[in-house]
Formats: structure tokens, C-alpha cells, sequence
């Protein structure tokens, strides 16, 4: 499908450009005298240009709409805990892989929860309902991958998350309170928020959030984040509330994230993660970073280094006290970012790591290798499992 060419900032720009037209702006001092004065309304060119960039503005929002939501599924699962019956309500979109064939939803992980098959109730968006009969759960980025009855049903396509910027207008679309099929329209309001806790007692290991104020509510959880030519650049996963409601701060896992994510639980079953093996700083400071030769408190300090079965960080000669600023050609913010990368970089191929050694920025070759080679390794403080 041909992208639209109509701009929906640009709508915006030609509204503000009325505005300005219609009669100049000044400062203004208000006194308790002041009031309001009942302006006459607009007629003439310019009001039924302004008129008609809103009418556009609406139809390009409305067929985005139309274009996404024979993709969304509205989900329902149970699972039993201490013989009690909890209920999630979520929601879903329809994609295909290109790792593999057939159909699949993706979701939050804790949507699907601890739920059978038989207890995930699908409602597809035709109204039918169905059952996944293989479901692929990664709690380490909250994603799930339920594999459906493939009848050629509307996929929704993936969005490329790294051409957002703040400010771009997004839509949230899922079943907020049980509420299918609704849409609500925000702003990128940030990106690469990492340092969240989502629920008591889960971490995830990746995370680089959308922030966005459209309108996520529970029931959200598990939709799409949607660009305004229609594609997918998120899965909506939270919001930060004090009351359990919207209150214009939610997060989404960015399609670039997502969509390798979702590739290799379609096509394997599992997430196959790299391995560095150091363990991290996270609370580096301003003063530890110009002790180690950094005027501000980037990177990622190292502040041990694992040897267990000849780690790739030992091969490589990492210390402690190395600060990585750059990964693969990436400048590092922080540990989570670190992590992030390393977790999902290609296992084998030599990576290039820069790193400020003594004052010195130096460059180290590193091959990660497959986290699971670890697993049985004896480790008190488990961090090879997210390093």
C-alpha cells in the first residue's frame, strides 16, 4: 500500500499558520479587570482551509484506524495460583515472520502468564474466537508469541522504531477495561527508557521503552503502537499511575526490539542471548567517572569480570574499573543499554568494544558467545544470567 503523502504535522503547521494569520500575538498583562470578549467566527479562505486541513487530518487518523484493526485481537486468559482463579485481559496483534511460516499473535508475556492453552482465549477480529495451539513465553522482555490458525487473516506490518523522534504522533490501539477495538492518538514523548521495574518481583533484561502519552490502560497491554502510516513500532506493555489509570505516561517495546524477539521464539522456541561476563555498575557516579578520566557519569563501568570457562570478557582482557562507551559501533548511555546490546548481538563474529582504560580510550575485540553455555555455571549472584 502507497504511503499517504498528507502530513499530519503538517495539518498542525497550517492550523498554527491561521492562527497567526487571523491577528498578531502580543504579550499581555492581565488585570483583575480583564475579561473575556466574544469574538465573531471565522468565515472566508482561510477559515475553510483550516476547515479542510482538519477534515484530512481526521480521515488520514480514521483509515489508519481501519488499516490496523482487522489486526488486533482482544485476549482472555486464566490461570490458577494457590488454587485461586486469576483472569488477565489484554490485547494482541496479528504478524507474520519472515523466519517462519504461519501466523502469530504478539503479546505481553504476562498477559499469557502461567496460563494453558485451552484457559487463552483469542478474540479474533471477526468476532470468532480461538485457542493458540503453541504459545512461546520470553519473560525477559515480557514478550509471548501465540501461534494461531493460519486463514489468511490481515497481519499487521512492522515499523521501523529507530525513525521515531520525540514528538511524532502515535497511535495506541488494544481492549483498555475490556473495551475492544479502541484507538487513542499521543505523542513519542520519550525514548530509550530503560531503567523501569514493570511489577513486583519481574526484571527484564531488555529494555529500551517508548514514552508516549496517547492513552494506555490495563487492558492495553500486548497492542500496538502504530506510526502514522499504519505500521507497528511498539507493543504497548505499561503505564506509570498512581491510580491504575491513564494518566498520560506509557511505555512501549520499540518493533526493533520486538520483532527479533518475536523471529526467534517463532522460529526456535527460545531467545538465544550473547554473554559478555562482567558484572556492571549500577550506580556510577559523577565522582568514580572523573576519577577514571570522564567528565560526565556515560558508559558502562565494569566492576568485575568473570573467568568461569574462559569468559569472553576474560579473552578479551577486560578489568574492572573499564568503562564501555561504545559497543559495535553504539555509544553507551548506561549499564542497561550495555545490556540490552550485548544480549542480542550475534553470537560468534567478533564485536568491537571502545573502552577508557587509565584515562585512555581503547579499542577491544570481543566474541560473545551463547548465554546457555553458562547456565550450569555455580554463580551466587546469578549475573552471568543478564551479562
Amino acid at each position: 500500500m502507497a504511503r499517504k503523502q498528507f502530513s499530519i504535522v503538517g495539518s498542525v503547521a497550517l492550523v498554527s499558520l491561521g492562527l497567526a494569520l487571523g491577528g498578531h500575538l502580543h504579550s499581555l498583562r492581565l488585570t483583575k479587570d480583564a475579561a473575556a470578549v466574544p469574538q465573531p467566527v471565522r468565515s472566508g479562505p482561510i477559515a475553510s482551509q483550516l476547515a479542510s486541513a482538519l477534515l484530512q487530518s481526521g480521515n488520514h487518523i480514521s483509515d489508519l484506524a481501519g488499516q490496523v484493526l482487522p489486526s488486533v485481537v482482544h485476549i482472555q486468559a486464566v490461570r490458577i495460583e494457590s488454587d485461586r482463579k486469576i483472569e488477565e485481559t489484554g490485547s494482541g496483534v496479528l504478524v507474520r515472520s519472515q523466519a517462519t511460516r504461519g501466523l502469530f499473535v504478539v503479546t505481553n508475556q504476562h498477559v499469557v502468564r502461567g496460563a494453558d492453552l485451552e484457559r487463552i482465549d483469542l478474540v479474533m477480529p471477526d468476532g470468532s474466537h480461538q485457542n493458540p495451539y503453541r504459545v512461546f513465553r520470553d519473560a525477559e522482555s515480557d514478550i509471548s508469541v501465540l501461534q494461531v490458525r493460519d486463514d489468511g487473516q490481515q497481519a499487521a506490518s512492522w515499523g521501523n522504531s529507530d525513525s521515531l523522534s520525540i514528538g511524532h504522533f502515535v497511535l495506541a490501539v488494544g481492549s483498555p477495561f475490556g473495551l475492544s477495538r479502541s484507538v487513542t492518538m499521543g505523542i513519542v514523548s520519550a525514548k530509550g527508557r530503560r531503567d523501569l521495574s514493570l511489577e513486583a518481583g519481574q526484571s527484564l533484561t531488555n529494555q529500551d521503552f517508548i514514552q508516549t502519552d496517547a492513552a494506555i490502560n490495563p487492558g492495553n497491554s500486548g497492542g500496538p503502537l502504530v506510526d502514522m502510516y499504519g505500521s507497528v513500532v511498539g507493543i504497548n506493555t505499561a503505564i506509570a499511575s498512581s491510580g491504575g489509570g491513564n494518566e498520560g505516561i506509557g511505555f512501549s517495546i520499540p518493533s526493533n526490539l520486538a520483532r527479533v524477539i518475536v523471529d526467534q521464539l517463532a522460529s526456535t522456541g527460545r531467545v538465544r542471548r550473547a554473554y559478555l561476563g562482567v558484572e556492571l555498575d549500577n550506580d556510577f557516579s559523577q565522582n568514580t567517572a572523573q576519577r577514571l578520566g570522564l567528565p560526565v557519569a556515560r558508559g558502562a563501568r565494569i566492576v568485575r569480570v568473570y573467568n568461569q570457562q574462559n569468559s569472553p570478557a576474560m579473552m578479551a582482557g577486560l578489568r574492572p574499573d573499564d568503562v564501555v562507551i561504545s559497543f559495535n559501533g553504539v555509544t553507551i548511555t548506561d549499564e542497561n543499554h550495555l545490556i540490552n546490546l550485548v544480549s542480542l548481538s550475534d553470537i560468534g563474529p567478533a564485536i568491537q568494544m571502545v573502552i577508557v582504560r587509565g584515562k585512555q580510550e581503547t579499542t577491544v575485540n570481543v566474541k560473545l558467545l551463547d548465554r546457555e553455555a553458562y547456565r550450569t555455571v555455580s554463580d551466587p549472584r546469578g549475573t552471568f544470567n543478564t551479562r
